[in-house]
């Protein structure tokens, strides 16, 4: 058997010699393109990951910078509150805090827009519109939801506390203390405030249908109520009521949006 293998390919010497020289020089050919390919994605998430950090860095020194003044817009909702701090570094680390979160906050929309370049290449035209809706309609959202917070939510439950203990208690709040509550308000109030878009998303996906979502508003009355009552991060109603109702609003123009892209799509 091996001889007869051996007479074979002494035989076809020619051809099987330039089969083999073939064979590598396509394997070789593919592990270069292999390298290369390689090659070009990390020098290209290494510079987009450096884009992100230097804006991250220049944002949260800006804003460590200017802290005083962020300081005050938050101190706006109680103008006559005397804020104190407990400890001699506690004002410091609360004002680094909200400098990495000021950072983090105005990086995430360049982090999806990278995101979103990085795999551009390989998305559909239909697929890159979906995604700068969602995108353009997240970041509106959210921020709208912090001026819902800022305006409504935040100065309701902070003058609730005020009025509840005003002839036995004198208002002296901690600042860090201070800053957390208002801080869980906000990020109660941007997430409430996505309920549209992932109800688009789930419609267009044709997980859900939007007729069927908007006939299940009574149970929704419910949903909305104690989902109120867990993201708030106080007790007293007032605060309650107000993320509720704007989560039941935000779900009930969520429905009527996903049913009118439904039935252009049709």
């Amino acid at each position: 058997m091996e001889e007869n293998f051996k007479s074979l390919k002494f035989k076809f010497y020619p051809f099987y010699d330039v089969a083999q020289n073939e064979i590598i020089q396509n394997f070789s050919k593919e592990l270069d393109d292999l390298e290369l390919f390689f090659n070009e994605h990390y020098h290209e998430t290494r510079h987009r990951l450096c884009y992100i950090l230097s804006f991250f860095c220049i944002i949260t020194s800006f804003t460590l910078y200017n802290v005083k003044t962020l300081v005050k817009i938050l101190e706006n909702p109680v103008p006559n509150i005397q804020f104190f701090q407990l400890s001699p570094g506690e004002y410091f680390v609360s004002t680094l805090v909200m400098s990495l979160y000021t950072g983090l906050l105005f990086s995430t929309p360049l982090v999806i827009i990278q995101t979103i370049f990085f795999f551009r290449p390989a998305l559909t035209k239909n697929e890159k519109n979906i995604i700068l809706f969602t995108l353009t309609g997240c970041i509106f959202l959210f921020f709208l939801g912090l001026f819902f917070s800022y305006f409504l939510l935040v100065p309701a439950a902070l003058n609730f506390f005020l009025l509840y203990g005003s002839d036995v208690v004198e208002p002296l709040w901690s600042f860090t203390q201070y800053f957390s509550f208002v801080s869980t308000l906000f990020v109660s109030a941007g997430l409430v405030f996505q309920v549209p878009i992932i109800q688009v998303m789930l419609s267009v996906s044709r997980i859900i249908d939007p007729v069927k979502m908007l006939s299940y508003w009574r149970p929704m009355i419910l949903f909305c109520t104690m989902l109120g009552a867990i993201l708030t991060p106080s007790a007293d109603p007032v605060t309650q009521l107000l993320l509720s109702s704007a989560l039941f609003l935000l779900y009930f123009l969520g429905s009527i949006t996903s049913i009118n892209l439904i039935s252009k799509s049709l």
